[in-house]
């Protein structure tokens, strides 16, 4: 291996240098110490010295740690060694009978690196190996030559033909990482097999028929790599930029909402309370008056009884003083008069109700639970319309047969068929159409006009319901809905239909969707009342407002379904 003579003279002098601080360097181990790496006073000498090479007395360099447990540089005790006789410890003299093979003490040497950064010492630049008085900053490093050079010193290598072979490279420190260990030969190629640099020698030996390459070329292709990679966690972190926005968005969003909810029961509960209080004043004031009337109606009954027994006691008592009468004429001429049927009420079906008092009450509760009932549907239609959506129906899901108005918002099914476009959102079997926006989040509402038809079909579908064939209507299939048939059957579209019983036909159905909660309600808008929910469903996909007008029987059903406007109640 050709040596350049400004190495040996750089190595001769360095070895006398090492050979002194080595005598220096104590023979006893140091005590261990709590490692602090803050850069405060009181710990930062100490840790100074853990963190010491006693050969450089300086901080590590690729710290490596010999078979008897202390640390060196790794080009230190390798120049150490490369100058002794014998193999041993430069601390406490323990002797190898062969050279161990030392590798970076990757723990240490992180330790050192965080020290370095923390206490932020400055990293020194590379200089020039050869410069005698005062050193250049070098411009290139030679890892056959292992040292670096400045503009200067260069020159031989771009000059000397044998020089002109070795590769270099950009100025590094730690030029014996460069090297082979086992070999001292340049790194110059990568064993793509093992994953590890090699050098021309070890192709030979230990890495013979394995796939070696070029580290350049090796070193592209990682590159690339980590562009790759780069750019995929530059979009995970874009990802998550985006996702934390969101999730930010929809607190502050839940929170203004919750804000809002509060607001409504407290005004629903003070509204409600007034109307218990409202009841229950009229209540009092309707059992005081009754109870007024039923004492007063007693006092005339009890003055009418005291006169009937005051006229009976008269009676009575002629009959008495009659009775032991000698005059038999009196008696004879008295009678008749005296068991004469006396004119007195019948007093058998006549008494107070006692219970007048209870059915008041229970009429007054129940006219409050009516008043109770209305305010919550008021308070419910007016929370969940706060939630409306502009929806306009999508010309590209209408079934060729169904006719929609210029604004989007009404839809019919008339008697020509419509040479729509093919495309691979469009109904091809079922009367349907889909609005043009879906939500795959939050709460949305709208309305539908369905005033003068006897049948019809409406609710939301999710973005993957079959448009090209048969379709069943229930959540299972991806729609959720309500349907009208042979004038007054109305069923909510389960697994299993179920029929209900409106006491009012809606002429205005509000559809309203908690996407989170799972929930999908229907509401007659005039009656406010609900009609029917499906609950605990599970959304994935975006869900659009569906809308089906049905068929035409003999122009019965050729009204339109109309999107309304939501007019807030109040």
């Amino acid at each position: 291996m050709f040596v350049h003579p400004f190495i040996r003279k750089r190595h001769e002098s360095a070895a006398d240098t090492h050979r002194a601080k080595a005598l220096a360097a104590s023979p006893k181990p140091r005590k261990t110490r709590n490692l602090d790496l803050s850069p405060s006073p009181s710990s930062s000498t100490g840790l100074t010295e853990e963190l010491q090479c006693s050969i450089c007395l300086d901080v590590f360099t690729n710290p490596v740690t010999t078979p008897c447990g202390h640390n060196f540089c790794q080009i230190c005790l390798k120049e150490f060694w490369d100058n002794c006789k014998d193999c041993n410890c430069p601390i406490c003299k323990k002797k190898f009978n062969q050279k161990p093979e030392l590798k970076v003490n990757t723990t240490l040497r992180a330790i050192v690196d965080l020290y370095k950064k923390r206490n932020r010492l400055k990293i020194p630049e590379v200089l020039c190996d050869i410069c005698t008085k005062t050193k250049l900053k070098a411009l290139k490093s030679c890892p056959v030559c292992q040292c670096s050079y400045c503009e200067a010193h260069l020159k031989h290598h771009l000059t000397i033909p044998g020089l002109k072979q070795h590769k270099l490279i950009d100025p590094v420190k730690n030029l014996q990482d460069h090297l082979c260990q086992k070999h001292d030969r340049p790194l110059e190629l990568f064993c793509r097999d093992d994953q590890t640099c090699v050098c021309v020698i070890c192709t030979v030996t230990e890495h013979k028929n394995h796939n070696n390459v070029l580290v350049e070329e090796e070193s592209v292709k990682k590159k690339n790599q980590l562009m790759k990679s780069q750019t995929d966690v530059l979009q995970m972190i874009q990802d998550r930029i985006k996702k934390t926005e969101e999730i930010q968005h929809s607190v502050k969003l839940r929170k203004k909402n919750a804000e809002k909810e509060k607001a409504d029961c407290v005004e629903l509960f003070t509204d409600l309370l007034r109307s218990i209080e409202s009841c229950q004043s009229e209540l009092l004031e309707v059992m005081e008056q009754k109870q007024k009337a039923e004492e007063k109606l007693a006092e005339e009954l009890i003055k009418e009884l005291e006169l009937e027994i005051t006229e009976l006691k008269r009676r009575n008592t002629e009959l008495e003083q009659l009775s032991h009468t000698e005059d038999h004429l009196h008696l004879l001429q008295t009678y008749p008069s005296l068991c004469s049927p006396f004119d007195t009420k019948i007093w058998t079906g006549i008494s107070i109700n006692t219970c007048g008092s209870v059915e008041t009450l229970r009429s007054a509760l129940a006219q409050l639970q009516d008043t109770l009932d209305k305010k919550l549907s008021q308070t419910v239609m007016k929370r969940i319309q706060q939630y409306a959506v502009d929806v306009t129906l999508d010309p590209d899901t209408a079934h060729p047969e169904m006719t929609l108005s210029e604004d989007g918002k009404q839809v019919r099914l008339g008697n020509i068929k419509h040479d729509y476009p093919h495309n691979y959102k469009r109904f091809n079997k079922y009367i349907i159409v889909l609005g043009k926006e879906g939500f795959s989040s939050g709460r949305f509402y709208f309305e539908v006009q369905v005033k003068g038809k006897t049948q019809w079909c409406l609710g939301v579908a999710r973005e993957s319901i079959n448009r090209k064939g048969d379709l069943s209507l229930c959540p299972e299939n991806g729609n959720w809905t309500l349907w009208k048939s042979n004038e007054n059957m109305y069923k909510a579209c389960e697994s299993s239909p179920v029929s209900l019983s409106l006491k009012v036909k809606p002429q205005k159905v509000g559809v309203f969707v908690d996407y989170e909660e799972g929930l999908v309600s229907f509401y007659d808008v005039e009656s406010r009342s609900h009609i029917y929910s499906f609950t605990n469903q599970f959304f994935t996909e975006k869900l659009y407002p569906y809308l089906s007008p049905w068929t035409i029987d003999k122009g019965k059903h050729s009204a339109p379904l109309i999107i309304s406007r939501v007019s807030y109640n109040e």
